[in-house]
């Protein structure tokens, strides 16, 4: 299986179990690997049987900031949902979303979930 990877897509939204991160928002970071067969879109040099990272990406935005969740284990799984269902060609896909900067005391770079899908 072949990968088509993103790396820390940034995007502004409004996720939080805490009323001040719903009304204030903040940073998140997502990362993906696709997993399909890639031997096609090589040999071919064609687009078609490939995924779009433009369209990927646009999902994404799309459910990442249009969508309000106290979680991100809601929203990772919300983009991963999104994706297995508008590229057929994807047969499994991994999402990690990252609060950089989440409202919680403490010293760390970072918090977040990482979860796996693959198309049932």
């Amino acid at each position: 299986m072949d990968t088509i990877f993103f790396e820390q897509m940034a995007f502004y939204a409004y996720h939080g179990a805490f009323a001040e991160e719903n009304k204030l928002g903040q940073r998140f970071l997502v990362d993906l690997e696709l997993k399909l067969d890639l031997s096609d879109a090589a040999r071919n040099d064609d687009l078609e049987k490939t995924i779009d990272y433009g369209l990927v990406y646009q999902a994404v935005k799309a459910e990442v900031e249009e969508q309000t969740y106290a979680l991100v284990e809601a929203v990772a799984e919300r983009v991963a949902d999104r994706l297995l269902s508008d590229f057929l060609l994807l047969e499994e896909v991994r999402v990690k979303v990252t609060k950089p900067d989440p409202p919680i005391p403490g010293h760390y770079r970072a918090v977040g979930v990482e979860l796996y899908r693959r198309r049932s």
